[in-house]
């Protein structure tokens, strides 16, 4: 330990229930603007850097929330300032950190620059987990070490405004779980391609190890229709602010239910469910619907019960089916029997042919508006597989949700109520089931209220929107909301952690992600400079008709 005559930087003035306010030492009581304790220069009073408090044999330690000059006028140095502090937890005898305050020091207590060994302390208990996430900006030598079971089990959030580092944050922390759990299980929706592209040449490039990655484009993966809800369909294929929108339910849950009955007699099941992933064919349905929509009684002289209801669903529904940019969610080539459901699982889960650990499924080639549809569905699938398996502790999945406020939206009149049921049961019930949920978002307050309010950990980057500011400060823990003011000062790929996985909220850099993700931003200067002078037009527009990218 330091001698404590040189550590010491100020004393405290004033202790409540919220914080404590202390004065760094003057000119006169020999104040410097930095301190070097074990080999590591501080900068004294720097926002967000960490302080040991000791009075009687207690040490606290405390982060910087805010300093100012007592007497602005003249103001050279921090000498004679008040430092706002947030208390995070004690420090015992044998270094050992404990969260939370047991005992407050009262006014008086020394402020010193915090030890290396205090500031290790924090993490020692993840330490052998090997969980390493970062590095503390003012402690470069210390490693951000996070409880793995807690961070995935209890569902965790990283937000963080476009350009802060969200994508930089979820490659660097799928590399670091790879190495640290060799067995893990990881579901990536990828919405815009950027952990698995292809380049130029044709060749498949990835954010992760090539042997512990299956990349799957979801038009090929083919997740057909059939494995959809009830609720997912009527989303697909029925506008609920319709004025028919009811018959229209109601039919097509019996026609439905009628066609799967069938095809469980085929299988050998005795009951079935709407919701049964059992095949039925579309086309069947479409009849059904049209026979109704045209029935006549008495010669042709009467008009059929349903006649002419079922207009606008029949001409979304043919729509849908002669979109070629929807065959593989309606005409599926191999998943069109009820038995195809194995080998489909085998590939998702990554028990496919090769085993992976981590299955990025890119929906980017997919047409936007059923994007949230088929997301809903795979996080559905990940749900059931574990629902229904009987080992499933000892086979945890993890599924992390890019941009999801695309699909998991906050307000229920958005059109995608069956997919935003499917993800908000697995935020409130996956933990039981083996199944955690990681969710990104630019945009938190956009995003599902019980979703975000059911992750245990939030890894927050930069965030200026006052909105989302104002949201993610309600969701943290007690105690901890005055943290997220220091969001809008936080660098890219740097972040502000709190909850369940750490022992205490802390403000780190993220490692690089090596390799990077294809998430870079791009440099208009170079090629407004030396871009190309012409384009192949005609490869553009093939693209673009074919759907294909």
């Amino acid at each position: 330990m330091e001698n404590t005559n040189d550590t010491l930087i100020g004393h405290v003035v004033r202790v409540d229930g919220s914080g404590m306010l202390g004065r760094l030492l003057g000119e006169d009581e020999g104040f410097r603007d930095q301190v070097t304790v074990g080999g590591e220069t501080q900068i004294v009073g720097q926002v967000g850097s960490y302080v040991s408090i000791h009075q009687f044999g207690l040490r606290v330690l405390a982060m910087v929330k805010r300093i100012e000059a007592t007497q602005p006028k003249g103001c050279r140095s921090a000498a004679g300032c008040s430092v706002t502090l947030t208390p995070l937890g004690e420090v015992g005898d044998k270094n050992q950190f404990q969260r939370g305050v047991r005992r407050y020091p009262t006014p008086g207590a020394e402020i010193h620059a915090v030890a290396p060994e205090e500031i290790n302390s924090i993490f020692v208990k993840y330490r052998a987990q090997r969980f390493n996430l970062g590095y503390l900006r003012s402690h470069p030598a210390t490693g951000v070490y996070l409880d793995a079971s807690a961070l995935c089990s209890r569902h965790f959030a990283i937000l963080g405004q476009s350009g802060s580092g969200k994508s930089w944050t979820v490659a660097s922390l799928i590399q670091h779980v790879v190495s640290a759990m060799p067995k893990a299980h990881i579901i990536l929706l990828d919405l815009h391609g950027e952990y698995c592209w292809r380049g130029r040449d044709g060749q498949l490039n990835s954010a992760f190890d090539p042997k512990n990655t299956r990349y799957l484009d979801a038009r090929r993966l083919e997740i057909p229709y059939w494995l959809m809800t009830f609720a997912e369909l009527v989303d697909l294929f029925i506008d609920r602010n319709d004025e028919g929108a009811s018959v229209q339910m109601a039919f097509l849950r019996e026609t439905i239910f009628a066609l799967k009955k069938k095809s469980a007699e085929q299988l050998g099941m005795d009951a079935v469910s709407i919701d049964s992933p059992v095949y039925f064919p579309l086309k069947a349905v479409y009849d059904s619907f049209k026979e109704a929509n045209e029935m006549r009684t008495d010669f042709g002289k009467t008009k059929g019960p349903l006649f002419g209801q079922f207009d606008e669903f029949l001409v979304k529904l043919m729509s849908r089916l002669n979109d070629v940019r929807y065959d593989f969610l309606l005409s599926p080539q191999r998943r069109n029997r009820s038995e195809s459901l194995e080998s489909l699982l085998r590939d998702f889960v990554g028990l496919g042919e090769p085993r992976a650990q981590i299955t990025v499924i890119d929906l980017s080639p997919v047409p936007f508006d059923v994007r949230p549809t088929v997301s809903a569905q795979i996080g559905r699938l990940a749900f059931e597989f574990n629902y229904w398996n009987p080992q499933n502790r000892e086979f945890p999945i993890l599924l992390i949700c890019e941009e999801a406020h695309a699909y998991i939206p906050r307000d229920s009149a958005a059109g995608f109520e069956g997919t935003r049921k499917s993800m908000e049961r697995i935020a409130k019930e996956g933990r039981k089931y083996g199944v955690g949920l990681c969710v990104v978002s630019q945009r938190p307050h956009e995003l599902s209220e019980t979703v975000l309010s059911q992750c245990g950990t939030y890894v927050c980057l930069r965030i200026t929107n006052p909105d989302d500011q104002a949201y993610v400060k309600k969701l943290v823990p007690e105690g901890e909301g005055d943290l997220v003011d220091i969001l809008t000062a936080l660098g890219r790929g740097e972040a502000m952690v709190l909850g369940e996985a750490t022992p205490l909220p802390v403000r780190f850099q993220v490692y690089k992600p090596d390799p990077p993700p294809n998430s870079n931003d791009v440099d208009f200067h170079t090629y407004w400079n030396s871009g190309p002078d012409d384009l192949d037009i005609n490869s553009i527009v093939q693209r673009w008709r074919s759907q294909g990218r």
